[in-house]
């Protein structure tokens, strides 16, 4: 969310993350958003991406969270959000609450839930970030499909900053439970009613695996991955992401 990335901005002091951060550190840049709540639930969640872009040193962030299936229509998630750049070592820069809310369950031929997440930076600064919007999904077989749009805008109180626009689609092909494939995108757009000149616009996409396995009763873990290519901020580089929980 801009948060983190208005935050990591200020720490490094330099124009060169400037240009290779914008829209690299938003977790909801790199794992897409699903609402489908298993009432009682609970689950430990990583996240893991690490990303090269041309002229720019590696960046990684780590994420460690801990969720909650409240009910069959509420699920809700406290995350904890690392950072590193280059050869620096790994460190805190966010700490969030997402919460998101299922609308129907099987009465139109798409679900529609509604995906909430504020973020507070760590550096003292007391910055909070909010991110909100629809959150879509449909099958058609054994085939997949979503597609969400997220409203961002970070909180000063001294003046008034921006709403940005972000989007996410998958399609996923559901083969066996343990190994299931598609292709995931990803992108920022700029202010939500005023967009940026396409060449400045943020646009990743690339191929996923997914999975599940069962270890009886409630357990299970859950994983996926994906290699993502295209523009964070107009420049262009490569991204692997991963994702892996463990449902009980």
């Amino acid at each position: 969310m801009k948060i983190i990335r208005s935050m990591l901005l200020r720490a490094a002091g330099a124009a060169c993350l400037s240009a290779c951060c914008a829209g690299a550190a938003a977790e909801t840049g790199y794992y897409l958003v699903t609402t489908y709540p298993d009432e009682g639930q609970r689950a430990v969640d990583f996240k893991y991406w690490v990303s090269k872009l041309d002229g720019r040193p590696l960046l990684a962030s780590p994420e460690i969270g801990l969720a909650y299936n409240v009910s069959s229509r509420w699920y809700t998630e406290l995350t904890a959000v690392g950072f590193k750049m280059g050869a620096t070592s790994h460190h805190l820069v966010a700490a969030e609450w997402q919460n998101d809310f299922l609308l129907t369950q099987g009465e139109y031929p798409f679900d529609l839930a509604i995906h909430t997440n504020i973020e507070r930076a760590t550096d003292g600064s007391g910055e909070i970030g909010i991110e909100y919007g629809p959150v879509l999904q449909t099958e058609i077989g054994r085939t997949q499909f979503n597609a969400n749009v997220f409203f961002q805008r970070e909180l000063h109180a001294d003046e008034r900053e921006p709403t940005e626009l972000a989007y996410q689609w998958q399609v996923k092909y559901r083969w066996k439970e343990k190994l299931q494939w598609g292709l995931q995108g990803f992108g920022e757009l700029g202010e939500w009613n005023h967009w940026l000149p396409r060449r400045q616009q943020s646009h990743r996409a690339g191929p996923a695996l997914f999975g599940t396995w069962y270890m009886g009763g409630k357990q299970e873990i859950r994983y996926e991955a994906a290699l993502l290519t295209g523009k964070n901020n107009a420049t262009h580089g490569h991204t692997f992401s991963t994702r892996i929980e463990y449902v009980f």
